[in-house]
């Protein structure tokens, strides 16, 4: 009895989907150390990952409560979803939505000052999002920043300041992000142009769609590799950047505009196998080659 909420508000929020951003937020939590004076600390490593859950949180159950009588009349989303198919009633969202809020805020303050400060730019981003469908097809985009927070967020945490490296990786993320948001979004074409919904599908068509999604992951592959030519990182950061890369091309040759039955392959598993791998060999460049 207490085990199926829970599992609803996992579900609600989509939890595993952590897995895009957290592994870029380690990232740019360990540059922090890498390159300052500060040195590995529960105190602030704790507080990096509530923040990080407690802003996707916020941000993911207000776009399943704006977005809920859209997904009712989605086939898609219908059925799957918590708030049209009952699981969740929207009055609950709504209030996980403003008790992660609090808690994200008041994480913040206990972090440090700019933390703090930034906390309502940050909700702004990632909560607004939500709305900008509804007037502008670089909608994506608004989600990919929101994302890309995550980098130099948690490279904050530590050091307090910003930096150019962790806002490199922010702009790969920004525009990863972005791309395969895209390629998600070909599934809800036909539903978009009905409902009058901004997307770049809608606006460039499915074939133009992936032609700028293409060219988002080319400049993902280009703050990579700037980043690493900044840092002077080694044999391991290559090997992860190749990796990532290669699974970015990857998901490109299995969908096709008239084929989108390997989306979710795409976006979920190929995206999180990337994002996970390249952490991995940037760790390891950090801490065993650098």
């Amino acid at each position: 009895m207490i085990a199926s909420p829970v599992k609803n508000f996992l579900s609600l929020v989509k939890f595993s989907h952590t897995i895009f951003a957290l592994p870029f937020a380690l990232i740019g939590y360990f540059l922090g150390f890498k390159f300052s004076i500060y040195s590995f600390d529960w105190l602030t490593f704790i507080p990096m990952i509530l923040c990080m859950v407690f802003a996707r949180n916020a941000a993911m159950a207000f776009n399943r409560y704006i977005d809920r009588d859209i997904d009712t009349a989605n086939e898609r989303t219908a059925e799957v979803r918590e708030i049209p198919n009952g699981s969740i009633s929207p009055n609950s969202a709504k209030w996980f939505v403003i008790i992660n809020v609090v808690l994200f805020i008041a994480t913040t303050y206990f972090t440090n000052t700019i933390c703090f400060y930034l906390s309502p730019v940050a909700l702004a981003v990632v909560l607004g999002y939500s709305l900008t469908k509804h007037f502008t097809a670089l909608c994506h985009l608004i989600l990919g920043i929101g994302l890309a927070l995550a980098p130099i967020g948690a490279y904050l945490v530590v050091v307090g300041s910003f930096a150019w490296l962790p806002l490199y990786f922010s702009f790969a993320v920004l525009f990863w992000v972005s791309g395969f948001d895209i390629i998600y979004a070909l599934q809800d074409y036909e539903f978009d142009k009905k409902m009058g919904l901004k997307s770049i599908p809608v606006f460039l068509g499915k074939d133009g769609a992936l032609s700028f999604s293409t060219f988002l992951h080319l400049l993902t592959g280009s703050f990579l590799s700037y980043a690493g030519y900044q840092a002077g990182f080694g044999v391991y950061y290559w090997i992860g950047t190749g990796i990532f890369l290669s699974l970015l091309t990857y998901q490109h040759l299995i969908v096709k505009p008239n084929d989108l039955s390997r989306v979710n392959l795409a976006f979920f598993t190929t995206n999180g196998i990337a994002s996970v791998v390249f952490a991995i060999f940037v760790l390891l460049e950090l801490y065993l080659n650098f």
